[in-house]
């Protein structure tokens, strides 16, 4: 049984565990706990494995987040922080405590974000739960945990590779009795794309539909949403190969049977894309490859 836990039940056995409770001295003991918490981080950036260690109980365990290797016992621990430092000569700590909570007045859980910046890399970030008990009135730590923190990802920082597409575009044969037009813009807040796009004949709509493009954090990759006139819909993932973007589509068509195609988007300038079908399977059949078509950036006056 952890002693974290006998703790826990002496509290309970005590009485102490009453919410609304405080003790006389607890204020005190958290500028204590805030104030050991400014030295360990003082000491970290000033690469002082031994003043680190100072601030860890004698018998204290120490689990390092990379490995999961465990460390038991100051002078463990100071051996160990003394080579992680040296590994780590340019790497600077902050700490942002979110809560100091006291489930007994000599146990305190902490829990924070800390962030690590070397001057060769990107910032990393983990979320920590640190156990301070007191002892002869001094607080120490007792151990930490942590775990990765999350890193959102704005969709506009991945969907503005895409930004040259904003604006209307037209597709259309040698006599333009038959065109395809298409509307891009940013939706609210720069989430989405929105693209729609209407399917001309002879100065008559024959079809329609509405795409938005966003960023699906889970797999990492662009992707797109589509909704035509006649009742279709489907899916695509998007991957950027060179200056093309190959878009892996899967449909559901407005008679229930399913269609799947890679669908090759590439940029010729920034007036100008080039775009082709290929792969194409409808209903377990498999199609030619459409031939490539050059779509161009409608002029302002139109």
């Amino acid at each position: 049984m952890n002693r974290l836990y006998l703790c826990f039940l002496a509290a309970l056995a005590l009485g102490c565990v009453v919410a609304g409770q405080s003790w006389s001295d607890q204020a005190e003991d958290e500028a204590a706990i805030r104030k050991g918490i400014d030295s360990y981080v003082a000491a970290y950036n000033k690469r002082d494995a031994k003043a680190l260690a100072a601030h860890w109980l004698p018998e204290a365990v120490y689990i390092d987040s990379d490995t999961g290797k465990r460390y038991v016992g100051r002078a463990a621990i100071e051996k160990h922080l003394t080579e992680s430092l040296k590994d780590n000569k340019d790497t600077k700590l902050s700490v942002a405590v979110e809560s100091i909570r006291f489930i007994s007045p000599n146990v305190a859980v902490e829990q924070g974000t800390a962030t690590t910046v070397g001057l060769a890399k990107e910032p990393v970030k983990s979320n920590y739960t640190a156990i301070h008990i007191k002892r002869e009135g001094k607080w120490l730590l007792d151990r930490i945990t942590e775990e990765e923190a999350l890193t959102l990802v704005a969709p506009y920082d991945k969907l503005k590779e895409l930004d040259w597409l904003i604006g209307s575009w037209i597709d259309s044969d040698d006599d333009k009795a038959n065109a395809v037009e298409i509307q891009c813009k940013w939706a609210k807040n720069h989430n989405f794309i929105v693209r729609t796009f209407s399917v001309w004949s002879k100065d008559q709509i024959t079809s329609s539909g509405v795409q938005f493009i966003g960023w699906d954090p889970s797999a990492n990759q662009i992707r797109s949403w589509v909704f035509d006139s006649d009742g279709g819909f489907g899916e695509g993932l998007w991957t950027k190969k060179g200056k093309s973007w190959h878009i892996h589509s899967k449909d559901t068509l407005p008679n229930g049977l399913h269609a799947s195609a890679v669908n090759i988007l590439t940029q010729v300038d920034k007036n100008q894309f080039t775009w082709q079908s290929t792969d194409r399977h409808a209903a377990g059949e498999l199609l030619p490859n459409t031939v490539a078509a050059t779509v161009v950036r409608k002029p302002a006056d139109e």
